[in-house]
């Protein structure tokens, strides 16, 4: 006599996949996040976004991150702005990263401030990144400016990835770009030199930028003048 099959336990498939997301083992923890955006479940995103804030693997990182993107914005967002609020730096870094390839630009009022100054260099960049992203049509210059405060900050991967937002944002960052390259900090003229060259010839690169604002500063000049 033939036994009937057993339909398959959604809650155990469920277990399984948020055990598989605790796993000591990063391949087993990169399979379970495939499974958690193959299958999309509510249930999922708790643990997907509490792996993301310790998760030390980048490329499991990244796997998180597009589970969460499967999941319908409604569900998954409000749980990234909360994320936000977060001690943890790689929480709020992670999330900020996870908004922005969502691209839900109901969550722009939770990129304040606090996030594009924030003193942990990554989480800064994400939320640089997230700006460009979701920013309202007609904010872009108010987004410019807190942006622009933060030229000349940290070292070359820091300082290109802000000169990649601004550049983002168009040539309406022109203005506060020039204002910048007559600051009194050398460092912060040289980064708005560097974004306005590169802004101008994109194809330079941007160590040419950075090199061609270095000449610039040394001269004392503004550059404006070429």
């Amino acid at each position: 006599m033939t036994m009937p099959k057993e339909k398959p336990n959604e809650n155990t498939s469920t277990t399984r996949v948020l055990q598989g997301l605790e796993n000591g083992s990063p391949s087993v923890r990169l399979r379970a996040a495939l499974a958690a955006g193959t299958t999309p479940d509510p249930q999922f995103i708790d643990g997907l976004i509490e792996r993301c804030a310790i998760e030390p693997e980048f490329y499991v990182r990244e796997m998180l991150t597009w589970a969460l993107t499967r999941h319908p914005p409604s569900t998954a967002v409000p749980y990234l702005i909360d994320e936000l609020r977060s001690e943890r730096a790689q929480a709020r870094s992670q999330a900020l990263h996870t908004l922005s390839k969502i691209g839900e630009r109901r969550a722009w009022p939770a990129i304040t401030r606090a996030l594009l100054t924030d003193a942990d260099d990554e989480v800064a960049r994400s939320a640089w990144r997230a700006a460009v992203v979701l920013v309202p049509e007609g904010e872009e210059p108010e987004l410019a400016g807190a942006l622009a405060a933060q030229l000349g900050r940290g070292g070359r991967e820091t300082r290109l990835s802000l000169s990649r937002a601004l550049i983002a944002l168009g040539e309406v960052v022109m203005p506060t770009l020039r204002t910048a390259m007559t600051d009194h900090d050398p460092d912060v003229r040289q980064h708005a030199i560097a974004t306005e060259r590169l802004l101008r010839n994109p194809d330079a690169g941007f160590e040419w930028a950075v090199e061609e604002a270095k000449r610039i500063v040394a001269l004392g000049t503004t550059g404006q003048e070429e």
